[in-house]
């Protein structure tokens, strides 16, 4: 029960969380930027991402079942890397977004029109897509034993293809091949996106353009730095100690932990998000109707019943 209701609430906190992020982004015609276009697409993917995973494991808790079909691993599979991939994307993309805010002022807003904004977020589904297919795909030829045990509290790719029966070097080849093409690409524009940064922020003579410079970016380098960490941490420890515990721990941080931390890094970092949430609140509450209900007076129900029957 302990167990059930730590995930149970780290999960309701996480879609809760994100969905305000969501609604005060739509909410407020201040926040209809690129930062807040690309922030609300994070919190959506970050739902999602919990959602492939949390459910199921309240389930297995709550029927004391830990079983899954096989069909049941394969899409919980497909949809971890789909969004896993795209939370990468994102978190780029909002790196390349703040590159443009700090070093190019003056021409943020030509550079980062609507229509690119759309557009990266586009190419990002599509290769999230195609990945996740493709590993999909090259997991089903693997042939696994009829008693199967995964040492993890989801179907992770990883798990996966050291439990199959059957050769694995295509498999292993392609992981490996997508994850550094896809997760050290990202990683690698990250890096050369803040190095920018930091000597743009450098040149300036403003030592409040510096703070204001460093305050739009932390809070997105907190979350990167939250993500990427876990996410190394997963297969460093598999790597190293070998040990299913300690990478179903680290997954833990970065499946459920870091999407639970990103809204609360937003918005207690940022003015515009607190602003448009409470304006959000108040309209609501000002918009919802009052009703009174009152007592109907006896002697005016009796004067109303004899004036119908005169």
């Amino acid at each position: 029960p302990l167990i059930f209701g730590l995930f149970l609430s780290m999960y309701l906190i996480t879609v809760l969380g994100n969905l305000l992020i969501i609604l005060a982004v739509s909410s407020d015609s201040h926040l209809h930027t690129p930062m807040y276009f690309f922030l609300s697409h994070l919190s959506f993917v970050d739902i999602c991402f919990t959602s492939t995973t949390i459910p199921k494991l309240l389930v297995n808790i709550q029927t004391q079942s830990k079983g899954i079909s096989y069909e049941g691993c394969i899409t919980q599979i497909y949809f971890s890397t789909l969004f896993g991939v795209l939370d990468v994307f994102l978190l780029t993309v909002m790196a390349y977004d703040r590159f443009v805010a700090i070093c190019h002022p003056l021409q943020y807003m030509v550079i980062m029109h609507p229509w690119l904004c759309g557009l990266l977020v586009l190419l990002s589904c599509i290769i999230s897509v195609l990945n996740s297919l493709l590993h999909s795909l090259v997991a089903l030829r693997l042939s696994f034993c009829t008693d199967l045990e995964i040492p993890h509290f989801f179907c992770e790719l990883n798990q996966m293809i050291k439990l199959a029966c059957s050769d694995t070097f295509l498999n292993d080849m392609v992981m490996y091949f997508t994850a550094l093409l896809l997760g050290g690409g990202p990683f690698a524009g990250i890096l050369y996106s803040y190095s920018r940064i930091i000597s743009g922020i450098r040149a300036m003579s403003s030592a409040q353009g510096k703070y204001k410079a460093f305050y739009s970016c932390g809070s997105h380098l907190s979350v990167v730095s939250l993500f990427y960490c876990t996410l190394l941490g997963v297969y460093l420890s598999s790597a190293v100690t070998h040990s299913s515990q300690s990478s179903a721990i680290a997954s833990v941080m970065y499946t459920v932990v870091t999407p639970m931390l990103n809204p609360f890094i937003y918005s207690l970092r940022n003015k515009d998000i607190k602003h448009a949430l409470k304006a959000f609140f108040l309209k609501l509450t000002i918009n919802r109707p009052i009703v009174l209900r009152l007592k109907k007076c006896p002697q005016l129900q009796r004067s109303k019943a004899h004036s119908q029957i005169l």
